[in-house]
């Protein structure tokens, strides 16, 4: 039996809105203040990293332990990882004020944990902890510093010996892609997963548990939350590695991957930190005409895809909305009758908190432009991320359920599913209190999505929960090349008695 399959996850979202006001929506490594950094070396003070040099055996990630001594401990003291190893103001940039002192150190650590984590809760009684911290082999060496004064005014205490791979310049992390392979996370309890991306290392898990029934990936953007901080890259790349070197790992653009204003985004916002799709469009391939506009279609088995890129204006009119009418156009849908959209923000349906003060429940300006596409085209599936749970819909076009099913559909395609897969890491977003006739299934959890098409009539829709990659959300789909052809409302040229 020919059997094609197709997961849709997002392993590193942040919050949109809600996260944002929260607080979530700042990469934890934007909250230290390294370039305020003062000298409080204690000679007293110590740390000590072991093994000294790690990867003996070719690996490229490595635990090693790291035992810290302060004579004056403090509940928020921190240890930051850096690398290259040496890390001082020979990294800064010169200071054109003459008055202005040029900072002691300019490089930001690749990640942090504070002194009394976990086992160490004791440390600011006894001044001694010993932590463990995962390195990934990042192409040069590491160290560690001890730090008092917290994350906003720190005072370097002590630096540890220097660590290394054995072989730092071998390849790593190899990436898989339609057309493309390359040659290139955080379980130590540190920064990334302890207080910012906390279901992202279990959506990972349950992807690689289940990698011998999983033939592509897509990740509908905001992929690693970096933020301008490169290092992050390296970290997300690591993590995902099983699955990207199996099968081919596919990305659109996200908020978090391309805004910076004046530099052609649609949203003047600052959510890249300052990449403006650089790192994106360098460490991972689409096979766009222009990777720059970060929309792309391809086709995998039975499946065809449209990949819009909502960090770019895709309103009637546009480059990308005659890109995205000519993806759904083109399709053959004999060869590949399963049709989907996906986009990062939500242009379809989302009853999210903040889209429903809105008024539409979707991104403003969202789908009035596109749902005459999609009806005309008869889109199976549109995917979505941006909000942080999962949702839902009924098979609708212009807010009306044209199908009174739950979790089985056949017959003519008379409306596109729309569904919110945003849970795949990072703190969720709340729903909001009022729930739309449309939306048939609402969770407040980590997950994602899996499709299997069994045939060009059968189509099997899982939605499975992180913590455990049991299915909580299913329907299928069983229809024929003719109910695809059948005319239905808004989807045929109209006609009179003339023509």
């Amino acid at each position: 039996m020919e059997k094609s399959l197709l997961l849709l996850v997002l392993l590193s979202l942040l919050g949109f809105a809600l996260a944002h006001t929260n607080g979530f929506g700042e990469q934890p490594l934007s909250k230290i203040a390294i370039h305020r950094t003062t000298l409080a070396l204690n000679n007293n003070a110590s740390v000590i990293v072991s093994p000294s040099l790690v990867g003996l055996k070719g690996e490229d990630t490595e635990w090693v332990t790291v035992d810290l001594v302060s004579p004056n401990p403090s509940s928020d003291d921190w240890i930051g990882v850096f690398s290259p190893a040496k890390f001082n103001s020979s990294t800064c940039p010169p200071e054109n004020d003459p008055k202005e002192q040029t900072p002691y150190i300019c490089s930001s650590p690749i990640k942090y944990m504070f002194a009394n984590h976990e086992s160490n809760s004791q440390y600011a009684s006894t001044g001694k902890a010993s932590l463990r911290f995962q390195l990934i082999n990042q192409r040069a060496d590491f160290s560690f510093a001890l730090f008092s004064g917290g994350l906003a005014n720190p005072k370097l205490v002590a630096v540890s010996n220097f660590i290394s791979f054995d072989n730092p310049k071998a390849p790593l992390y190899p990436r898989l892609a339609q057309g493309k392979s390359w040659n290139e996370a955080e379980r130590d309890g540190s920064n990334e997963y302890s207080n910012y991306q906390p279901g992202s290392l279990n959506t990972t898990d349950q992807l690689v548990n289940d990698l011998n029934d999983i033939d592509i990936v897509f990740h509908i953007g905001d992929i690693t939350y970096a933020n301008g901080y490169i290092s992050q890259w390296d970290q997300f790349t690591s993590q995902v590695e099983p699955i990207a070197s199996k099968v081919p790992y596919m990305i659109a653009s996200g908020n978090h991957e391309r805004d910076w204003p004046n530099t052609g985004s649609f949203y003047d916002k600052t959510d890249s930190g300052g990449e403006c799709g650089v790192l994106a469009e360098t460490m991972f391939y689409v096979p766009a005409e222009n990777r720059a506009k970060f929309w792309y279609s391809t086709s995998y088995g039975m499946f065809h895809f449209c990949i819009a890129d909502t960090e770019h204006d895709w309103r009637e009119g546009t480059e990308q909305y005659k890109f995205i009418e000519h993806c759904l156009a083109s399709v053959d849908r004999q060869k590949q009758p399963w049709l989907i959209f996906a986009a990062h923000r939500v242009l379809g349906y989302s009853s999210d908190y903040y889209y429903g003060l809105e008024g539409a429940f979707e991104e403003p300006m969202g789908r009035e432009s596109l749902q005459k596409l999609w009806q005309k085209y008869k889109v199976d599936l549109a995917f979505y991320g941006h909000v942080h749970n999962y949702e839902r819909s009924c098979p609708i076009y212009q807010n009306q359920c044209v199908k009174s099913e739950r979790s089985h559909y056949s017959g003519p395609v008379d409306g596109t599913i729309h569904v919110v897969v945003g849970g795949g890491g990072s703190h969720l977003s709340t729903f909001s209190g009022v729930t739309p006739r449309w939306s048939l299934y609402r969770d407040y959890d980590y997950g994602f999505v899996k499709l299997t098409a069994f045939n060009h009539s059968s189509l099997l829709f899982e939605y499975k929960k992180s913590s455990d990659g049991k299915v909580y959300d299913s329907f299928t789909i069983a229809r024929e090349y003719k109910d695809v052809l059948a005319c239905v409302h808004d989807s045929c040229a109209p006609t009179t008695l003339a023509s």
